[in-house]
């Protein structure tokens, strides 16, 4: 799996918007395990958005589907600061699937092998 984390700084007052078109061009995105956008708690002109991919290939491919590329733009015209903040592999997560499981994982995650 891959990840990646992104905190994007908005124009004042188009937050809401920007969350909007997040959330209309994230839907359907092969390959995409997780999407979340969450509002800055002290921030209110920020949003951090979590993903998690099946692959970095899956992730890079996303950004030439239709409803992404019409979505650029117009995020674009709002988002004055874009900071990658880390780029990770996901080994676990709620609803995610297992990553390099080596046998029966018990209800702590870890293989049979291993305990």
């Amino acid at each position: 799996m891959w990840g990646l984390i992104a905190r994007l700084t908005v124009v004042p007052g188009r937050r809401d918007e920007m969350i909007g078109i997040l959330k209309e061009s994230a839907a359907d995105m092969p390959g995409c395990l997780s999407y979340v956008v969450a509002k800055d708690s002290a921030d209110e002109n920020a949003i951090w958005v979590t993903e998690v991919w099946d692959s970095m290939a899956s992730h890079d491919a996303s950004l030439s589907l239709p409803a992404v590329k019409n979505a650029i733009p117009r995020g674009k015209a709002i988002v004055s600061n874009f900071e990658r903040i880390a780029v990770t592999s996901p080994v676990w997560g709620a609803g995610l699937p297992v990553a390099h499981a080596h046998g029966p994982a018990n209800v702590y995650g870890v293989s049979s092998a291993s305990t």
